[in-house]
């Protein structure tokens, strides 16, 4: 029979470790990686000598790659204990390619859906930081929000490879990227659920090229990419044909749980500098800490974090448990996204306009929480979808209309039934 209090000591001591990491990842992120974004942002050989030695050190003090599996070099930690730490790791931008968390999401994907050869070439490498990869779904003539539209197509060769011709386009990293996984079409036309696949296409393979950068409100990072026939390996199939929509839900589901975590650290750092600024700073009518309309942007900040977290850590937990966490997923994007942009303004406005310059990190924070609010399904889209599920719960008539495909939630299908059975 196990003892309650050995228990009780277990659990205290787990949690008191997971403090002592969390601890120990905030003082790497603002001693050692804040003091480096300038350079990191800057590009080129210098930002990529910057990334080597933060990596090194993150090695060293044993921080590198905590969520990935252990037996492929990483910390393994699961993904509820990790949430909390993702919160400090991504009050930088650069945090997760730094301590090495920034392929969870391919790692994830390529562990549960590439086949054996796949597995065996890449995971490796990825958890290690030796290989990059990204994510391309949307096109040019084709919103982000209607898979169904995907042009790209993947035609089978007559050695069992498929020959992939296509244009893809806000392709997060894409420049840098050993692999990207295409989103295309291997059955069926445009407009058709079924027939769309998912495959892994190594960046070096002919045809494939960078069409250009694509600034996000003046932030690079995202490139157009085009495929002319590039030849992908058959094995390179991720899961079976068809099972695009399947793998793309789960992705986007840990996704953006992803965000919303490195969006309250993000948000976090500016309400921290916004209260730094206003006790420290002080006008002809004393400090602004004592003037009550900073004081209202402090509390409207703080409850938007408070209030926030929670339902950011709800969808941390339905994931983590496998269960149904579409609804929370939802609340979480939209709620957090929003936080983030007002933190980030508030903070600006009490900094006056040395908020507006850059001397501080809070113009790129609120360019994040803005384009936050779009990438990853703009916020209409999770209003809408949450609100129909909501709806459903009070019968049929509550909520009129045909039964549309919900974009929110690719892995579903028409009549609303998981395609994973």
């Amino acid at each position: 029979m196990t003892d309650p209090a050995t228990d009780h000591t277990s659990n205290a001591q787990q949690a008191a470790d997971i403090d002592g990491l969390r601890d120990r990842i905030d003082r790497f992120v603002r001693s050692r990686l804040i003091p480096r974004e300038a350079v990191l942002d800057g590009g080129g050989p210098a930002a990529a000598d910057a990334l080597a030695e933060l990596r090194g050190r993150a090695r060293e003090e044993g921080l590198w790659a905590l969520p990935l599996p252990a037996e492929l070099g990483g910390g393994g930690l699961d993904f509820r204990t990790y949430a909390g730490l993702a919160e400090v790791e991504g009050a930088s931008d650069h945090g997760p390619a730094a301590l090495g968390s920034a392929p969870l999401l391919d790692v994830t994907m390529l562990a549960r859906h590439g086949g054996a050869a796949v597995r065996e070439a890449y995971l490796k490498p990825l958890v290690a930081g030796d290989m990059r990869t990204c994510y391309a779904m949307t096109e040019p003539d084709v919103p982000g929000t209607d898979p169904f539209g995907t042009g790209t197509r993947a035609e089978p060769g007559p050695d069992g490879s498929w020959l992939v011709t296509g244009r893809k386009w806000f392709t997060s990293g894409a420049a840098g990227a050993d692999l990207v996984t295409v989103m295309a079409r291997t059955g069926g036309s445009a407009g058709d659920r079924e027939g769309l696949s998912l495959l892994l296409v190594p960046t070096a393979s002919p045809g494939f090229r960078i069409v250009r950068e694509l600034p996000v409100l003046g932030a690079g990072g995202q490139y157009e990419i085009e495929l002319d026939r590039v030849r992908v390996p058959a094995d390179h199939l991720l899961g079976e044909p068809g099972e695009a929509l399947t793998i793309a839900g789960e992705r986007l589901a840990l996704g953006r749980t992803l965000r919303c975590l490195r969006w309250l650290g993000q948000a976090q750092r500016a309400f921290d500098l916004m209260c730094e600024r206003a006790v420290t700073r002080s006008g002809s009518r004393g400090p602004l800490a004592d003037q009550q309309l900073i004081q209202s942007h402090v509390f409207d900040a703080l409850l938007a974090l408070r209030t926030t977290r929670p339902l950011v850590h709800e969808a941390v937990a339905l994931i983590h448990a496998g269960r149904d966490a579409r609804t929370e997923v939802g609340l979480a994007k939209v709620a957090a996204a929003r936080m983030l942009q007002q933190v980030a303004d508030s903070a600006i406005q009490v900094h006056g306009a040395a908020g507006l310059g850059p001397d501080t990190p809070l113009p790129a924070l609120l360019r994040t929480g803005r384009a936050a609010r779009i990438l990853d399904g703009p916020d209409e889209l999770h209003i809408t979808s949450v609100a129909r599920r909501a709806l459903r719960a009070y019968g049929p008539q509550t909520a009129p209309g045909p039964a549309l495909p919900d974009p929110a939630e690719p892995g579903r299908s028409r009549k609303g039934r998981s395609r994973r059975g």
